[in-house]
């Protein structure tokens, strides 16, 4: 959705009159920032924005941005944010879900609003934790997590939601990180800009029941070994240009770069709009490589209300307009007496 004429809004016209109640620390309120900057920029009059949510800590959301909204039930935020964007295609839907909201009893609704490509922005918040019910491990949690539901430690495998996104062939799948604002905000950006379905996962802290789970991520001292940074047609180097990744086959490994190791040419360029084989690949490495944060995949393909609104204008076309009295007394129906 392009900007239009409206002119003067500022992050201060995106906040509310209501007490934002997050914990102290919470990493919610550093993306409640990004977003309210964010918006403003978009060009976009606020009777033309929807925030959606489902149940979490996140999902106070709505609440917190001035702009229509809707704090719905866990798990179904994405398919009702579905509804209003095939009804209403003029309007930018954004989506807000934590990791158990999304991937546990709303996985089903989170693949298939991805894999129809549903004009949809979707705001994943991952902090690998139950922050609202108090500290039950997510699906996100990594293997051997020990919670209040699991005291000797977890025994599920964790589910990754770039490795999910990428399966149902999102057209925009991204990564960044709470504090990490600049970053964000460039997601958020490019988010706002593309047609179709885009789903952002951001790793938050919840200091109360998970705290430190990203350190490795957000520490001065740590980042610039664990973060890969993807920026489309550029090579994939970190460490400060020290370190790269390059392939070998298919598979990606850790080199060293400069004198004594290997040559910038040898490593991966970043293609964000490759086949999702080369995402996957870098969305499968595990210990001992950085963790990618940025775009992973946009392409574009057909959106969902478009396809709806052809199919139903060449049904019409050639059958005439629908009759629902005569659908509901058709030859698939009966009477019981």
């Amino acid at each position: 959705m392009k900007a239009t004429a409206v002119v003067g809004l500022t992050r201060k016209d995106f906040q509310t009159d209501q007490e934002v109640r997050w914990c102290p620390g919470c990493g919610d309120y550093a993306i409640l920032a990004s977003v309210q900057k964010v918006m403003p920029e978009l060009g976009i009059p606020r009777e033309n924005i929807v925030f959606i949510s489902g149940i979490g800590c996140s999902s106070r959301f709505p609440y917190y941005m001035n702009t229509y909204g809707f704090h719905t039930i866990h798990g179904r935020a994405p398919a009702i944010a579905t509804g209003l964007k095939n009804t209403r295609p003029d309007l930018q839907v954004w989506v807000v879900i934590g990791d158990g909201d999304a991937l546990a009893i709303g996985g089903n609704h989170f693949i298939h609003a991805l894999r129809r490509n549903v004009e949809l922005k979707i705001l994943l918040f991952n902090n690998r934790i139950y922050g609202l019910t108090k500290g039950q491990y997510s699906p996100t949690s990594e293997f051997g997590k020990k919670a209040k539901s699991t005291p000797y430690g977890s025994i599920d495998e964790p589910i990754d939601p770039i490795r999910i996104a990428l399966a149902t062939n999102a057209s925009f799948v991204a990564r960044s990180i709470d504090v990490e604002a600049k970053h964000l905000q460039d997601m958020l950006r490019r988010m706002a800009e593309h047609r179709g379905a885009a789903v952002l996962e951001i790793l938050q802290n919840c200091n109360v029941f998970n705290d430190g789970a990203w350190d490795h991520l957000t520490n001065k001292e740590t980042k610039a070994e664990n973060q890969l940074v993807l920026e489309h047609d550029k090579p994939l180097l970190f460490a400060n240009g020290k370190k790269g990744i390059r392939l070998r086959g298919l598979q990606p490994e850790v080199v060293e770069v400069g004198e004594g190791g290997a040559d910038v040419s040898e490593i991966l360029v970043w293609d964000e709009k490759a086949p999702p084989a080369l995402a996957f690949a870098l969305a499968n490495m595990g210990p001992g490589f950085p963790t990618p944060i940025g775009v992973f995949r946009q392409v574009e393909r057909p959106v969902y209300h478009e396809l709806e609104e052809e199919q139903a204008r060449q049904v019409t076309e050639r059958l005439g307009p629908g009759d629902l009295a005569k659908l509901l007394a058709g030859r698939d129906t009966w009477t019981v007496e």
